[in-house]
Parts: structure tokens; C-alpha cells; sequence
């Protein structure tokens, strides 16, 4: 692991998530609310009542195009969030407040597109299948011992299990 990097770790459910969400909700409204093509999304695990999670606020807010949101950059920013171009074909990605103590993501992505439509259906079907949830889980805390300092091989061991969630739930499943 990089030395500017916060390590995997995987806590117990915390309520007080959804209020962190809408508290920031709130200020990202304000912030970027000119560029925003649709909601403001609670996304992640901590947006999953009971699921263990990193305890970091995933935020998507919709856009209408990537080219069209780049002025938003600096509006996140003077709410401390720090931009990084990982995935930049897809989103726009930020943490806050650094990466090494990361307390929210933030992905501006365009509204409606695959990617949205497959992390909203995701984040649903999690919500009204608590068992698949539980596996979900299980599946985290066990990824998260083994690549503790390795964040993007934490997110690729979870990539087969929320591709086969995510399609059962675009299938209706």
C-alpha cells in the first residue's frame, strides 16, 4: 500500500450513515447543484441498512455529461473533496478529505447512463434482500483481511460477486 492511502477496514453497521448522507446531500446541493442532471444518490454499502462497510459516505450525483460537469470540480472542492481521475471515461471520483482519511466518495456520473442505472439497481436489490446483503458481507470482511493494503485488489475480488447481483437485479430477479 502506498503510504497515502487509508487501508481496508470493514466496520459494524453505524445508523447514523443515512444522516451523514443527507447532511452532505445538503452541501454537495448547494456546491455543484448548477451541474446536476438528476439526484443525488446514496451508493455503497453504507446506503445497505445492516451491511458492515468501510464507514465511508459513497455519494453519486448525476450529470449530464462528464465534458459538461468539469467545472463542478472546483465546486467539490471547496467542500474539501479531492479529485482523482480514476475511471475519468465514466465518472468523475473524489474522497474527502484526503486519501489517506477518506470519510466520503463522491462519483459524478451521467445521469441515466449503464453505470448508473446498474449502481442504483445494486444498491436495491441489496436493500430488499437482506440475505444477499449478509453474503455480501461476509464476502467483504473476508476481502478485507486479505488485501488490507491493497484497495484496488479489494474492489477487483469484489467485482464477480456485484456483477452477478447486479445482473439478477437488472433481469428482475
Amino acid at each position: 500500500m502506498s503510504t497515502d492511502e487509508a487501508p481496508v477496514v470493514i466496520v459494524p453497521y453505524d445508523p447514523s450513515w443515512p444522516r451523514l448522507f443527507e447532511d452532505e446531500r445538503t452541501a454537495l446541493l448547494d456546491a455543484i447543484g448548477p451541474w446536476l442532471a438528476g439526484p443525488v444518490e446514496h451508493i455503497g454499502s453504507t446506503a445497505i441498512p445492516g451491511l458492515a462497510a468501510k464507514p465511508v459516505i459513497d455519494i453519486m450525483a448525476g450529470v449530464a455529461t462528464l465534458d459538461a460537469s468539469r467545472p463542478a470540480l472546483a465546486a467539490a472542492a471547496s467542500l474539501g473533496y479531492c479529485y482523482f481521475p480514476y475511471r475519468p471515461d465514466i465518472e468523475h471520483w473524489f474522497c474527502k478529505p484526503s486519501p489517506a482519511f477518506r470519510t466520503h466518495h463522491l462519483h459524478l456520473m451521467p445521469f441515466g447512463g449503464a453505470e448508473w442505472i446498474a449502481t442504483i439497481a445494486f444498491r436495491d436489490y441489496l436493500r430488499a434482500r437482506p440475505e444477499i446483503a449478509a453474503d455480501y458481507g461476509e464476502l467483504k470482511a473476508r476481502l478485507a483481511r486479505q488485501y488490507r493494503d491493497d484497495r484496488e485488489a479489494y474492489t477487483q475480488a469484489k467485482g464477480p460477486f456485484i456483477t452477478r447481483v447486479t445482473q439478477a437485479a437488472l433481469a428482475g430477479g
